[in-house]
């Protein structure tokens, strides 16, 4: 009887839940908001937010509180109306046009991509080409190598295999940017009309695609993020019209998509997961990407810090667009930063077990000739006198160091190393550094 009253309160919480929840017009700028205090924020905190995100180069920062706005701020002469670029935040839209395109019958992800761009369309073998889906496309999975000089590239000829499909996760651009001829073709209209038709008309979302190089690019003013996070929020239902039926499809795209990187769905970037990986390499770390968020938050990341954050448990979005040249294709340590100073202000304390006094801080990073670390004081074991390693960008270990007093600063050569990505691992601690010259 106890159990049964729970979920009839619970189902009551989220039925109120889900008439509070507003959405703005359509047409206009109208956009209701609301006020830190009555949310019970501290205010006093906002300002070391705001202070935080110019200094690192941001433009505009805009935060949802079921989906009125809270937040809203621009730096320079950046202004609502601005239009700024998503970057790779911008392959959720894909994400979301294929459910779109296999709801109304145009695909399936289980169709091979040969069938969309044409036998030949890699530099594979036709054995090896015939195993890559549209799923392995949306999974980071193609088993193409994205060690090529240019993983954009999307000519056959840097094409190249590397793993059979879905053997490995790897983060490239390529086979995800042929998802837009693979939509052009399966529904025989242009990219940006498809976007319009389905996504746009029903939103108020403005912004185009645009290619630049081998990339398509969405681009779009701030607050047209800040409504395809609502949309996504509200699993792809705005206000009463629903963009997408098929909620199979919506729960894959925003929860672990495959064994390898447990933090990635369709595109999606997922927290609170167990490990994660990131571009340019094949180590999987311990742990959430951002510690600070919420442990149900799943994100839009793009190069340079463009940033799509959305908690259904807090009821927020988040929105930062910029141009943070050192944040990498993937902000997750800004999108984690953004979510400390965030916090403050919220009061939450709803975030992944987290503690700064336990985690490896590595000095200078960027660094040429050496770096200083601060180790963990618990969660290893100190006795294996050779328990500091440096990995390079493929996993590696090229370099053991031993360790000394753990309580005090480590200095490690460097001096030796080419240009590149790198991890330290202490035990189960794993931090990044870049060597630069």
């Amino acid at each position: 009887m106890a159990k049964f009253y729970c979920l009839i309160l619970i189902l009551f919480s989220t039925i109120l839940h889900s008439q509070n929840k507003y959405f703005p017009p359509i047409s206009g700028t109208n956009w209701e908001t609301t006020t830190p205090q009555s949310l019970g924020w501290d205010i006093s905190k906002i300002q070391p937010l705001y202070d935080f995100l110019e200094n690192e180069n941001s433009k505009a920062f805009i935060v949802l509180k079921d989906g009125r706005i809270v937040l809203e701020k621009y730096f320079g002469s950046f202004n609502k109306d601005s239009v700024w670029y998503w970057a790779s935040a911008g392959k959720t839209l894909t994400s979301f046009l294929i459910g779109k395109a296999q709801e109304e019958g145009f695909l399936k992800l289980s169709d091979l991509t040969s069938k969309y761009l044409g036998n030949g369309w890699t530099k594979c073998s036709k054995e090896k080409e015939d195993k890559i889906t549209i799923w392995n496309q949306l999974t980071m999975t193609s088993g193409l190598d994205d060690g090529v000089k240019d993983n954009h590239c999307t000519i056959d000829s840097c094409l190249i295999y590397k793993a059979d499909a879905g053997a490995r996760w790897a983060y490239h651009n390529a086979p995800y940017t042929l998802l837009e001829k693979v939509i052009t073709t399966a529904t025989g209209l242009p990219i940006n009309t498809f976007t319009q038709q389905k996504l746009k008309n029903q939103t108020g979302i403005t912004g185009s695609w645009l290619m630049i190089d081998y990339d398509n690019v969405f681009f779009s003013k701030p607050r047209s993020m800040a409504r395809y996070g609502l949309l996504i929020q509200n699993d792809c239902i705005w206000n009463k019209d629903t963009l997408l039926h098929d909620t199979s499809y919506i729960r894959q795209m925003t929860n672990t998509s495959q064994n390898i990187n447990k933090s990635y769905g369709y595109l999606w970037w997922l927290n609170g997961k167990s490990s994660y990986m990131l571009p340019t390499t094949q180590f999987v770390f311990n742990g959430s990407y951002a510690p600070a968020a919420p442990s149900d938050m799943y994100a839009a990341l793009g190069k340079n810090g463009q940033i799509l954050s959305i908690s259904k448990s807090l009821g927020l979005v988040v929105v930062r667009m910029g141009n943070l040249a050192n944040s990498g294709e993937v902000p997750n340590q800004l999108c984690n930063s953004i979510w400390e100073k965030l916090n403050d202000v919220i009061n939450n304390t709803n975030s992944v077990t987290y503690n700064e006094l336990n985690q490896i801080k590595i000095s200078p990073n960027p660094a040429s000739e050496y770096i200083e670390i601060s180790k963990p004081s618990e969660g290893f074991d100190a006795s294996d006198g050779s328990n500091i390693k440096i990995i390079n960008s493929f996993g590696e270990c090229i370099m053991t160091v031993g360790n000394n007093d753990r309580c005090s600063l480590q200095r490690i050569d460097i001096s030796h190393l080419p240009v590149g990505l790198y991890f330290i691992q202490i035990g189960n601690f794993t931090e990044k550094f870049l060597v630069v010259r």
